[in-house]
Protein backbone atom coordinates (compact mmCIF):
# COMPACT_ATOMS: atom_id res chain seq x y z
CA UNK A 1 0.00 0.00 0.00
CA UNK A 2 1.34 3.19 -1.14
CA UNK A 3 1.27 5.71 1.57
CA UNK A 4 0.80 9.30 -0.15
CA UNK A 5 -2.17 11.24 -0.55
CA UNK A 6 -2.55 12.65 -4.18
CA UNK A 7 -4.23 15.43 -5.69
CA UNK A 8 -7.78 13.04 -6.31
CA UNK A 9 -8.16 12.18 -2.24
CA UNK A 10 -8.09 15.74 -1.36
CA UNK A 11 -11.67 17.20 -0.99
CA UNK A 12 -12.17 20.59 -2.80
CA UNK A 13 -15.29 20.73 -4.43
CA UNK A 14 -17.76 23.58 -2.20
CA UNK A 15 -20.57 21.29 -3.43
CA UNK A 16 -19.24 18.22 -1.56
CA UNK A 17 -18.12 20.26 1.17
CA UNK A 18 -21.56 21.55 1.34
CA UNK A 19 -23.30 18.18 1.77
CA UNK A 20 -20.74 17.06 4.58
CA UNK A 21 -22.15 19.60 6.35
CA UNK A 22 -26.06 19.42 5.45
CA UNK A 23 -26.31 15.63 5.15
CA UNK A 24 -23.01 13.71 7.21
CA UNK A 25 -22.33 12.58 9.97
CA UNK A 26 -19.90 12.46 12.68
CA UNK A 27 -17.82 10.96 15.09
CA UNK A 28 -15.66 13.20 17.78
CA UNK A 29 -12.85 12.07 19.60
CA UNK A 30 -11.28 14.68 21.51
CA UNK A 31 -9.83 16.76 20.21
CA UNK A 32 -10.39 15.78 16.69
CA UNK A 33 -13.88 15.32 14.99
CA UNK A 34 -14.82 13.69 11.79
CA UNK A 35 -17.27 14.61 9.13
CA UNK A 36 -18.50 11.90 6.51
CA UNK A 37 -20.58 11.45 3.67
CA UNK A 38 -21.42 8.20 1.79
CA UNK A 39 -21.88 8.32 -1.49
CA UNK A 40 -20.21 9.93 -4.93
CA UNK A 41 -16.79 10.82 -4.83
CA UNK A 42 -16.14 11.27 -8.51
CA UNK A 43 -12.97 9.80 -10.16
CA UNK A 44 -10.96 6.68 -9.47
CA UNK A 45 -10.67 7.61 -5.81
CA UNK A 46 -12.43 5.10 -2.71
CA UNK A 47 -12.25 8.95 -0.43
CA UNK A 48 -11.83 12.36 -0.70
CA UNK A 49 -10.74 14.14 2.65
CA UNK A 50 -9.91 17.88 4.01
CA UNK A 51 -8.53 19.23 7.35
CA UNK A 52 -9.63 22.45 9.13
CA UNK A 53 -8.37 24.19 12.13
CA UNK A 54 -10.60 26.74 13.82
CA UNK A 55 -9.84 30.18 13.73
CA UNK A 56 -11.10 30.66 16.77
CA UNK A 57 -8.67 28.58 18.91
CA UNK A 58 -5.24 29.53 16.66
CA UNK A 59 -5.60 32.73 15.39
CA UNK A 60 -1.92 32.72 13.88
CA UNK A 61 -2.28 31.36 10.57
CA UNK A 62 1.13 29.99 11.31
CA UNK A 63 -0.01 28.03 14.32
CA UNK A 64 -3.27 26.73 11.69
CA UNK A 65 -1.18 25.41 8.96
CA UNK A 66 0.90 23.80 11.25
CA UNK A 67 -1.71 21.65 12.58
CA UNK A 68 -3.24 20.94 9.20
CA UNK A 69 -0.19 19.57 8.20
CA UNK A 70 -0.25 17.62 11.30
CA UNK A 71 -3.41 15.94 10.63
CA UNK A 72 -2.77 15.80 6.85
CA UNK A 73 0.56 13.53 7.80
CA UNK A 74 -1.41 11.35 10.18
CA UNK A 75 -4.15 10.90 7.57
CA UNK A 76 -1.78 9.84 5.06
CA UNK A 77 -0.22 7.20 7.94
CA UNK A 78 -3.31 5.75 8.82
CA UNK A 79 -5.60 5.54 5.79
CA UNK A 80 -4.97 2.21 4.99
CA UNK A 81 -7.24 1.62 8.39
CA UNK A 82 -10.15 3.06 6.32
CA UNK A 83 -9.12 1.91 3.12
CA UNK A 84 -8.85 -1.63 3.82
CA UNK A 85 -12.82 -1.74 5.51
CA UNK A 86 -14.81 0.38 3.08
CA UNK A 87 -16.89 -0.98 0.36
CA UNK A 88 -18.69 2.52 -0.94
CA UNK A 89 -17.00 5.51 -1.26
CA UNK A 90 -16.44 8.73 1.27
CA UNK A 91 -15.74 12.06 1.68
CA UNK A 92 -14.25 12.97 4.56
CA UNK A 93 -13.52 16.55 7.02
CA UNK A 94 -10.97 16.41 9.58
CA UNK A 95 -11.44 19.35 12.66
CA UNK A 96 -8.98 19.77 15.23
CA UNK A 97 -11.13 21.43 17.86
CA UNK A 98 -9.25 22.43 20.62
CA UNK A 99 -6.82 25.22 22.21
CA UNK A 100 -4.74 22.33 23.45
CA UNK A 101 -1.61 22.52 21.76
CA UNK A 102 -1.10 18.60 21.03
CA UNK A 103 2.05 16.21 19.78
CA UNK A 104 2.08 14.78 16.91
CA UNK A 105 2.09 11.37 18.49
CA UNK A 106 -0.53 12.56 20.69
CA UNK A 107 -2.88 13.36 17.50
CA UNK A 108 -1.49 10.08 15.40
CA UNK A 109 -3.18 8.55 18.00
CA UNK A 110 -6.03 9.81 18.43
CA UNK A 111 -6.57 9.61 14.28
CA UNK A 112 -6.30 6.08 14.63
CA UNK A 113 -8.95 5.60 17.61
CA UNK A 114 -11.04 8.09 15.89
CA UNK A 115 -11.08 6.07 12.33
CA UNK A 116 -11.57 2.98 14.55
CA UNK A 117 -14.58 4.25 16.03
CA UNK A 118 -15.57 5.72 12.75
CA UNK A 119 -15.32 1.91 11.63
CA UNK A 120 -17.34 0.51 14.25
CA UNK A 121 -20.22 3.26 13.61
CA UNK A 122 -20.59 2.04 10.08
CA UNK A 123 -20.60 -0.90 11.05
CA UNK A 124 -23.62 -0.67 13.54
CA UNK A 125 -25.53 1.29 10.79
CA UNK A 126 -25.37 -1.92 8.41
Amino acid sequence: MKFTYPKEEKLKSKIKIGLLFSEGRSVSKYPLRLVYFAGAVGEDTKTQFGVSVSKKHFKKAVDRNYFKRVLRETYRLNKHLLLDNLDQPYSFMLFYQSKDRLSFDEINTKTIQLFEKFLLQIKKQE
